[in-house]
């Protein structure tokens, strides 16, 4: 395993442990599917979030959450629906018009989703699909350093 990969998967354990530790309950890690790779999906009470865990040994090139720019988020938006469909959350048989209007009723508007919501593919079950991002700095020494930024992007 490379070095880069240990303090990816490092920072990822650190980040599920802060989580469950702050309440959350761990739904899902390392999701994947050919688009790409969720971290962490978690519920924070009624509230399905997803979680995109940065990790870096130093500040030397900004904070780790700052390499989660436009691109990153929207492809984070798209593999969100991904799982939602997945685990039937949001009927398969959904057309590309109905994806996109819950994309846009929920996913990317990352606040609470309306109790009618469902109409537009939304499950009513989750009042909010929230997208967060989970900063690890592993220093070389001492404790690694966990920063919880909610509904980031």
């Amino acid at each position: 395993m490379r070095a880069k990969d240990a303090v990816g998967r490092y920072g990822e354990d650190v980040a599920a442990r802060h989580l469950a530790d702050a309440g959350l309950t761990i739904l899902a890690r390392n999701w994947r599917c050919a688009d790409g790779e969720l971290d962490i999906v978690a519920r924070d009470g009624p509230a399905l979030v997803f979680c995109e865990v940065k990790t870096r040994r130093s500040v030397a090139f900004g904070d780790p959450s700052e390499a989660v720019g436009a691109v990153k988020a929207a492809r984070l938006r798209r593999l969100a629906l991904r799982w939602l469909i997945e685990q039937r959350a949001v009927g398969r048989s959904a057309g590309a018009d109905e994806a996109v209007g819950w994309a846009a009723a929920g996913v990317s508007g990352c606040g609470a989703v309306a109790a009618g919501a469902g109409e537009a593919g939304v499950p009513a079950f989750w009042s909010e699909l929230r997208f967060d991002v989970v900063s690890v700095l592993c220093p070389a020494r001492g404790a690694a350093q966990v920063s919880h930024l909610r509904q980031a992007f």
